[in-house]
């Protein structure tokens, strides 16, 4: 591995040093007065591609880095109503000065190479009608084929793979974060242009002060007052009758912004995640996160195929959002806004699987058969208020949030000839307080950050009868030197089983710090104190009885603290450090330096647990990246983290987690200390005048444990007890992935290709045994989509992967068969007459074991005739033509050394009528 880092960084420095050359100097009129904003390109003799460009500053002055073989190359320089210059140059560091002489044009901005695409410093510029297709109506539509961006089903955005950091419409953040919305139902036709911010810093006073590697998207519509949306209604033929509405009116103005959506459908669309918080900003902004339950306890769940959700989801969800977001005073530099969602949904699930255990010394190979129907019922509420001021004189942000969730889960699982039905309900409520401020302090920035988080979880969780239940359990010692043993819990026939869960939990963070900016750098000093206390309270009921086939059978005491917790957990973490950052036109560099002073306190009277750890820790976080020859940027990542673990690895007594069993920790066991380290490298190539995009990354990390899971198989039943073990252990991991993308103008075609490897090795416990985990994933793809013809436009995406898993030390164990994976989309559009359009869609789903082999293909079939005049399209579309009914697949189960075979239930074939519009 260590050869791989030097072999890394030598590429990574070599690449930035290698002949590398600058021109620099003055570009002046024929009055010698200096000309701002002039471009400055550098090319290869005869060839159509730039190596590097500037653009001139106030002072007319310009500075352009570049490398190239040859012995010559072009200079060009160009400007607003002057004469271009050409000239030849030779490949070497000079300073070269150029009067311009005057010439009328009617260039508006500076175009590099294609109105498509335009570039101003960080600021890349797409014209959105160079990208789209007929069949195209949404901004998310036509953002999948731009170079270098890729958009999830879910509305989010990655730009070079990486998550966007915000999302701006003219310039204002109304979804905070949240911008799935939007970018699902924002017509095209809005839309004048999407601009990428490229290392946005979103924080108005911390630009050019604290650097940022993060990218943002600005879409700027056509008018600076936008009344606009997006509408859909259908219904179709299926057994239960088939719905599906989507509403989403919009207001874009220059002083207030607000969206409404309501989306309900029961024909597989997941429209309740378009509100998920997909974009987090900056830390400088306090703390954003999806509010989410402690959700302990589950019932069996039904296994979901890799395929797109609407093949599989057998859903009944209604979803309604508001966002509004108005500027409170004359300078509009404070915004008040207020989201609020609602979701109501019910999902059903199913599957069958086979599952195949591998032999130990201790057990002989099983086959075990389940099957599971699941019915998920989800109710949850959220609201937000948030008070905001982003200007260059100051900033300040509050954000307050209530969620409410009253969920519930069932299952009739059958295993081994057992039936259970389960059931788990599942209330909470939660209450977040965000504040962050950045005050102006003579030259100098004073940050006071405070976040306060409450939440409120209860769980029941329910199986009857109780003797679908069998499980192992750890039998007493009689004396501590004895190895341990396990019985087999017999719950008795017609009686119920029952968990009880309470968690009450309150984090808090505190932290104030002042930041000093001299020539590039700024430091900034922090002290601040995190306190959390987390309260657990937990029973389990039921009625265990001796087996007759075993002489003097020992059954547990359900009635005994071992089955119960009553656990309160503590941890109090004063920190200090400093931040040190530094940004010029080609470095940018982050890093923190803390020290932090744990102190975490366990007590539970009920179990006899009384744990304490106190420990100051080290840990360090770097960024570092250059930029060099306009287009190119190399990056090195690295950083230490520590974690004692939490409250879900400090209990003592049993839990019944799962019906597939239980979970039990050792009062004696120290509480768990968990080291990483971890380091990473990137090279960026994103050139926007020939539309080339390409990365390569490079990571690898080491992580440290003082404890070991060490479950307990039942290879009769498939039950497991899950225990931990005291004893250190170790996992390290490095992967590589890389991604190329080119878009064709000449053929309006946009073609990326990436590739991903992965190694891990971890060490691992099963059946009182210690072994090496070995995993290794590839995986290697192409993305492509052609809108040349006129009668017909393609996307097309395909995928291969290969995972092979070997546990070296396990007896009879070893290598698990090879995991082989295929799979493509192909989505494809005829034109034949004006306003007519006939779609075809093919998702195909492959696996293979080597000896078993899985084929899986979906079709559809769509027309869809569109009144132009009015913006209305009328679709009638046939899903899933060859009414396949199941999905079949191969796993490998690592961790109990097992493979898995899996059916799952599909959405049969059916018959859709929607009729699509915008609001205006």
């Amino acid at each position: 591995m260590k050869g791989k880092i030097y072999l890394f960084l030598m590429i990574f420095f070599s690449t930035i040093v290698f002949a590398q050359k600058t021109v620099s100097g003055k570009i002046t009129d024929e009055d010698g007065i200096a000309i701002p904003s002039a471009s400055v390109t550098i090319e290869e003799p005869g060839k159509d591609a730039i190596l590097a460009y500037g653009i001139t500053n106030s002072k007319g002055e310009y500075k352009v880095t570049f490398t190239s073989a040859e012995s010559n190359v072009d200079l060009k320089v160009k400007a607003f109503n002057q004469k271009p210059i050409i000239k030849q140059i030779s490949n070497s560091d000079q300073n070269l000065t150029f009067k311009m002489q005057s010439e009328a044009t009617e260039i508006k901005e500076v175009q590099l190479k294609t109105k498509m695409i335009t570039s101003r410093g960080d600021t890349i510029a797409y014209d959105l009608k160079a990208f789209d297709s007929k069949s195209d109506r949404t901004l998310a539509d036509v953002m999948k084929k731009i170079p270098g961006i890729e958009v999830n089903a879910d509305g989010s955005i990655l730009y070079q793979g990486n998550a966007i950091n915000k999302f701006y419409v003219n310039g204002k953040d109304l979804m905070e974060g949240g911008y799935g919305t939007i970018n699902n139902s924002l017509p095209k036709d809005a839309v004048q242009k999407v601009e990428v911010l490229e290392n946005h810093q979103p924080v108005k006073m911390l630009q050019g002060k604290i650097p940022s590697d993060a990218a943002a998207i600005n879409i700027k519509l056509k008018n600076s007052v936008t009344m606009t949306g997006r509408g859909e209604v259908g219904t179709g033929f299926g057994d239960p009758w088939l719905w599906n509405v989507k509403l989403t009116p919009m207001f874009f103005g220059q002083k207030s912004q607000w969206v409404a959506n309501y989306k309900t459908n029961n024909m597989g669309e997941q429209v309740e995640n378009e509100g998920n918080i997909i974009g987090f900003g900056s830390s400088w902004e306090g703390r954003r996160g999806n509010a989410a339950q402690n959700d302990w306890l589950n019932v069996e769940n039904a296994n979901t195929p890799n395929l797109p959700v609407r093949r599989y989801l057998f859903n009944n969800v209604h979803y309604l959002s508001a966002n509004y977001l108005t500027n409170i005073d004359n300078k509009k530099e404070w915004e008040f806004k207020a989201n609020a969602n609602y979701t109501n949904n019910s999902v059903e699930r199913e599957d069958n699987v086979q599952t195949v255990y591998a032999p130990t010394q201790d057990q002989a190979g099983s086959t075990i058969t389940t099957s599971t129907r699941n019915n998920f019922y989800t109710d949850k509420l959220k609201g937000e208020l948030i008070f905001t001021k982003n200007a260059k004189k100051g900033f300040f942000k509050n954000t307050t949030t209530f969620s409410q969730f009253w969920n519930a889960d069932r299952a009739v699982a059958t295993r081994v000839g057992r039936i259970g039905d389960q059931s788990l309900q599942s209330p909470t409520s939660s209450f977040q307080n965000s504040l962050s401020t950045i005050i102006p302090w003579k030259e100098k920035m004073v940050n006071l950050k405070s976040y306060i988080n409450y939440q409120d979880d209860s769980q029941v969780l329910e199986i009857t009868p109780a003797n679908y239940l069998q499980f192992p359990y750890l039998l007493p010692k009689t004396n501590e030197d004895d190895p341990d043993k396990f019985g087999i819990i017999n719950f008795a026939p017609g009686t119920s089983a029952v968990q009880d869960f309470r968690i009450k939990t309150l984090d808090t963070s505190h932290s104030a710090n002042i930041s000093f900016t001299t020539k590039g750098w700024t430091f900034t000093p922090q002290i601040g104190v995190d306190y959390s206390t987390d309260k657990l309270s937990t029973n389990f009921n039921g009625l265990a009885i001796p087996n007759p086939a075993i002489e003097n059978d020992v059954q547990p005491d359900f009635g005994s603290s071992v089955y119960e917790n009553n656990l309160d957990f503590t941890e109090i973490v004063p920190s200090a450090s400093v931040g040190i950052n530094y940004k010029n036109d080609r470095w940018s560099l982050y890093a923190n330096v803390p020290i932090n002073f744990n102190s975490i306190k366990a007590e539970d009277d009920l179990r006899g647990v009384s744990k304490s750890l106190n420990k100051t820790t080290f840990t360090p976080n770097a960024f570092l990246q250059y930029s060099f020859a306009s287009f190119w940027k190399a990056s090195l990542t690295g950083n230490i983290s520590n974690n004692f673990g939490d409250i879900q690895t400090a209990y003592a007594g049993y839990m019944l987690l799962s019906p597939a069993g239980f979970n039990v920790m050792d009062a004696n066991n120290p509480i768990p200390e968990i080291n990483t380290k971890t380091a990473g490298s990137r090279i960026e190539y994103r050139n926007p005048l020939n539309n080339l995009f390409f990365n390569l990354n490079y990571r690898i990390s080491d992580t440290k444990r003082n404890l070991l899971s060490s479950p307990v198989l039942d290879r009769n039943t498939g039950f497991t007890l899950i225990q931990y073990r005291n004893q250190d252990n170790k996992s390290t991991s490095n992967s590589f992935s890389g991604e190329v993308g080119k878009y064709f103008p000449k053929f309006k075609t946009n073609l990326s290709v990436n590739y991903r490897n992965s190694y891990t090795v971890s060490d691992a416990f099963l059946d009182n045994t210690q072994y090496e985990s070995q995993n290794t994933n590839q995986s290697y793809g192409l993305k492509f989509n052609n809108t040349y013809f006129s009668w017909m436009s393609i996307d097309y995406n395909v995928s291969f992967s290969r995972n092979k898993q070997e546990n070296v030390g396990l007896p009879n164990g070893g290598r698990l068969a090879t995991n082989k994976g295929f799979n493509h989309n192909l989505a494809a559009f005829l034109y034949p007459l004006e306003n007519h359009t006939i779609g075809f869609a093919w998702d195909q789903v492959n696996s293979s074991d080597g000896t078993r082999k899985f084929d899986n293909a979906f079709f559809d079939l769509s027309y869809q005739f569109s009144w132009a005049k009015k913006k209305i399209d009328f679709e009638l579309k046939w899903m899933n033509i060859a009414n396949r009914k199941v999905f079949e697949t191969y796993d490998i189960l690592a961790s109990q050394n097992a493979v898995r075979y899996t059916t799952m239930q599909l959405r049969p074939s059916q018959v859709m009528f929607t009729v699509k519009f915008n609001f205006k």
